[in-house]
């Protein structure tokens, strides 16, 4: 019986010692497994959409790093930057970076101060930063990317040249009627030419 308590009580210590020693391997570098993720939360996806659907002139890039689109000399000032994600960049046709897009979902919550940082090195690069608490409509996005007004102009200025053209147009190949004033001249060539026969 004193053998198999101490048997047990070795086994136990045994155990104790190996699960210890892989919690350590994990902590100091032992590789684990890698898995896949989704690229955009449930949260990301709509506006993902969204802005693809409000700005079909542009394309709209998800999860960049900040590497991406920032630079600098020097890895004390990289390492400001080099770790970060953008949830979406929007280019122009030229692949010029027009805008970058922060979703603040309720993850964002208590990290307002993170946040401010983030958009002071994207702006100190010259860049426009626009938060979203939400995912926007289609028009609110147009007018935070300018869009909105553009289209209001261009419609107002085709409103204005609409009511500046004259109400008869010429019309090119019309058919030619004859009108009562027309029929007498007609009528009068008619029996002019029959008593020369």
């Amino acid at each position: 019986m004193t053998w198999l308590i101490v048997f047990v009580v070795l086994a136990v210590l045994i155990g104790a010692f190996f699960s210890s020693t892989k919690i350590n391997f994990d902590k100091r570098g032992t590789r684990n497994p890698i898995k896949a993720k989704r690229v955009l939360t449930m949260n990301e996806q709509p506006t993902f959409l969204r802005l693809k659907e409000a700005l079909p002139e542009h394309h709209v890039l998800a999860q960049v790093s900040f590497n991406a689109f920032l630079t600098a000399k020097g890895y004390a000032t990289r390492n400001l930057f080099n770790r970060k994600v953008a949830d979406f960049v929007v280019l122009d046709n030229k692949f010029n970076v027009v805008a970058i897009v922060e979703l603040d979902d309720s993850s964002h919550k208590g990290k307002e101060g993170k946040d401010a940082e983030r958009d002071a090195l994207i702006a100190e690069a010259g860049y426009k930063v626009i938060r979203y608490q939400r995912t926007p409509d289609i028009e609110k996005i147009k007018i935070d990317f300018g869009i909105q007004r553009e289209e209001v102009v261009q419609e107002s200025i085709a409103q204005e040249i609409k009511a500046e053209e004259p109400k008869t147009k010429l019309i090119g190949d019309a058919i030619i009627i004859q009108t009562d004033q027309d029929l007498p001249k007609q009528s009068e060539n008619n029996s002019s030419a029959s008593n020369a026969q």
